[in-house]
């Protein structure tokens, strides 16, 4: 006969909770099933939507590229003022450092001493006009007289040579008035050019102009006015070469317009052109000079300042102008992205010949109307879809209006970056 023993109450509880924990875990393995089994028995998904991608359209234009140079500034056109006779200096007739016209007084010399040589030179003309009016009047009596032999042959000749001495001794008497005259002249200093007149380099009561012109102040023209730099040989060459191989036009003189930067970094409002280039280079150098001249009505550039400039050297036809970010490069070197018509992304090889605000220049490799993926580059490859967007023509994107070129390097060091 069995005898059972009843059960504790802690032993009893600890049996109701494994038996609820079980029937969880199998409430969740019949779960697990059911997913498995409805998984198994379902359909296979969509495939994924083609990646958003942002596309440029392009069109050729024509863009000029310009390089930069730091120069220096002169006169358009610099006088000196001198003293061209010698004297005493009595007075300064202008104010220095203001605007003075041509042929205005600027300093007056001790005139007395040449108001007496005109004088003396009026004298001696006057005597030498009444010695040749009495020769030419005695040669003309023996002339009328020599047909009636009352006057010798001899005579006649000698009268004849007196009054053509007399002629000449008016002609230069004539020539001593004109000198003393302009000598008188010269004693009221006046400016050669228009222009600011400069500083007074000889005070009053100096001797002025003994033995040499003595220097009295200087007159500058400041309107227009030239700025001078030098550009390398190697820039020279290589836009030579590029203009040989098509990819870009040389500036003509016309065409070649200098901006200038103040040095605080402030662009001159008014820009200039090119004025002289020079034929052969410097060998102490290797670079060529150059000068543009510049319109100065305010006198805001003044001769000495050292300037930066922009040059526009050459021009590239049928350029596009592509944003930075949307040119990639490997080892065989520039490419885009661009999208077809049917949504397919297809990389195109370009050339680059250099950079025009956030844009390169594109001379090779697209065609008008070429759509270029600009922005999510990175989930797209050649030959996948895309969901592509219109961004505005790059003729209504902000750019700079030049490409720059650095003067040392030339055009290669930025076209030969398709190659790296």
């Amino acid at each position: 006969m069995a005898v059972h023993f009843p059960t504790p109450p802690m032993r009893l509880s600890r049996i109701v909770k494994r038996c609820a924990t079980g029937a969880l875990l199998a409430v969740a393995a019949a779960s697990l099933a059911g997913c498995g089994s409805s998984g198994q028995n379902a359909p296979q998904g969509a495939a994924a939507a083609p990646p958003p991608v942002t596309v440029l359209a392009v069109e050729p234009q024509q863009v000029p590229l310009t390089a930069s140079f730091t120069g220096r500034l002169s006169a358009y056109r610099e006088a000196n003022v001198l003293a061209r006779v010698s004297g005493v200096l009595l007075k300064r007739l202008y104010k220095e450092g203001t605007q003075v016209k041509a042929g205005q007084p600027l300093f007056e010399i001790d005139s007395a001493p040449y108001k007496a040589a005109l004088d003396a030179s009026l004298a001696a003309l006057a005597q030498a006009r009444a010695n040749a009016t009495n020769a030419h009047a005695t040669a003309q009596r023996d002339r009328d007289l020599i047909s009636s032999h009352l006057v010798s042959q001899q005579q006649l000749d000698t009268d004849e040579a007196a009054e053509r001495s007399t002629a000449a001794a008016v002609k230069q008497a004539e020539a001593n008035v004109e000198s003393a005259r302009i000598n008188l002249g010269y004693t009221n200093v006046t400016s050669p050019i228009t222009g600011i007149a400069g500083e007074q380099q000889v005070t009053e009561g100096a001797l002025v102009g003994q033995g040499t012109p003595t220097l009295l102040t200087t007159v500058d023209q400041l309107d227009p006015i030239y700025v001078n730099f030098d550009e390398p040989a190697s820039q020279i060459e290589e836009l030579a070469s590029q203009e040989q191989s098509g990819r870009l036009i040389a500036a003509g003189r016309s065409d070649a317009k200098v901006q200038l930067a103040l040095p605080d970094g402030t662009p001159y409002g008014i820009p200039g052109a090119l004025d002289f280039r020079a034929a052969t280079v410097d060998p102490n150098t290797g670079t060529a000079a150059l000068r543009g001249i510049l319109p100065n009505p305010d006198h805001t550039l003044l001769p000495g300042m050292y300037v930066n400039l922009r040059l526009t050297v050459a021009v590239a036809p049928n350029a596009f102008l592509v944003p930075q970010g949307a040119v990639q490069r490997d080892t065989q070197g520039a490419y885009v992205y661009t999208v077809d018509s049917d949504q397919t992304v297809v990389e195109k090889r370009v050339q680059t010949v250099g950079a025009s605000g956030v844009n390169w220049i594109v001379s090779n490799g697209l065609t008008a109307g070429d759509r270029i993926i600009v922005a999510g580059i990175q989930s797209a490859h050649p030959g996948a879809k895309v969901a592509a967007t219109e961004e505005p023509t790059s003729g209504t994107r902000p750019r700079a209006a030049a490409t720059e070129v650095t003067p040392a390097a030339g055009v290669r060091r930025v076209a030969d970056a398709d190659a790296r």
